[in-house]
C-alpha cells in the first residue's frame, strides 16, 4: 500500500491456483460499469509500486478456480441479501491481476453467463486471454512520462482510466498511450491523496481535464456509500 509493496514479476502457471486477496460483493465503484452489482476478486501482487496506491493486495491465500467462484458466489449472497437471481459483473482486479495467468478463471466465468472486467495498469497481460474479456486499464507514469499500453492489451481495452492530481506533477495531465489510435473512450479520476483539501483541488483538475480532453469524470462512488 501507498508503494511500499514488492515489485513481482509475472508468474504464469496454468492458472488452476491463483494467489487472491480478497473476494466481496460490492458496486463497481468506477469507470464504465459504475453502478454495477458485482463479485471482485482482487489477486495478490504487482509489478509496480506505485506512490498513491490505496490498496492493500500483498497478502494471500492459494486458491483453486472453483473455490474462487464459490467464495464469490457466497460473498455475493451476503451483499445481495440472498438475492440470486441475476449475474453480477464479475472485476478481476489488484494489485495487478495479469501477473498471475487468469485466463483459465475468466474462461470459467464466462461460461457461467458473466461479464468479465479486468482492471490493469497496461503493461502485462494473461497468455490466451479470452477476447470477450473487458480491460479497464488504468495506465501508470514511467520515468515521468507516459508510455503506449500493448497492442494486445488495447485490443481488449473498453476504457482508459487516469487517475490525475494538482500536487503530484507528473499526474496533472493525461497522455496518449494509444487510446486515440484505437478510438478507446477516456475516463478521468482524481487521485484519493486522503486530504479533503488535496481531494478537492484533485477533483477540479479533473473536471478541467474531462472537458478539454472530451473524457468522461470518474468517481469512486464506492467510497462516497462506504462501502469496499
Amino acid at each position: 500500500m501507498f508503494g511500499k509493496n514488492l515489485k513481482l514479476k509475472p508468474e504464469y502457471s496454468n492458472g488452476k491456483v491463483l494467489k487472491v486477496t480478497n473476494i466481496f460483493g460490492t458496486f463497481q465503484g468506477e469507470g464504465p460499469y459504475t453502478g454495477y452489482p458485482s463479485i471482485f476478486i482482487r489477486l495478490s501482487g504487482c509489478n509496480l509500486a506505485c506512490t498513491f496506491c490505496d490498496t492493500e493486495f500483498d497478502r494471500y491465500d492459494e486458491l483453486g478456480i472453483n473455490e474462487i467462484i464459490d467464495i464469490g458466489y457466497k460473498k455475493f449472497s451476503e451483499f445481495s441479501d440472498g438475492i440470486n437471481d441475476i449475474k453480477p459483473l464479475i472485476v478481476i482486479t489488484g494489485g495487478e491481476p495479469m501477473r498471475q495467468n487468469i485466463s483459465l478463471l475468466c474462461k470459467t466465468l464466462l461460461d457461467n453467463g458473466h461479464i468479465v472486467q479486468i482492471e490493469s495498469n497496461g503493461t502485462l497481460i494473461s497468455p490466451d486471454l479470452p477476447k470477450d474479456v473487458k480491460i479497464v486499464c488504468s495506465p501508470k507514469i514511467a520515468n515521468n512520462k507516459y508510455y503506449k499500453v500493448r497492442s494486445d492489451v488495447l485490443n481488449q481495452t473498453i476504457a482508459i482510466k487516469f487517475i490525475v492530481s494538482e500536487s503530484q506533477t507528473e499526474y496533472s495531465d493525461i497522455g496518449d498511450v494509444g487510446q486515440k489510435e484505437w478510438n478507446i473512450p477516456v475516463y478521468i479520476q482524481p487521485m484519493d491523496e486522503y486530504n479533503s483539501e488535496k481531494n478537492f483541488i484533485n477533483l477540479s483538475l479533473a473536471m478541467k481535464l474531462a472537458v478539454s480532453n472530451n473524457g468522461i469524470l470518474s468517481l469512486q462512488i464506492h467510497k462516497m456509500i462506504s462501502i469496499e
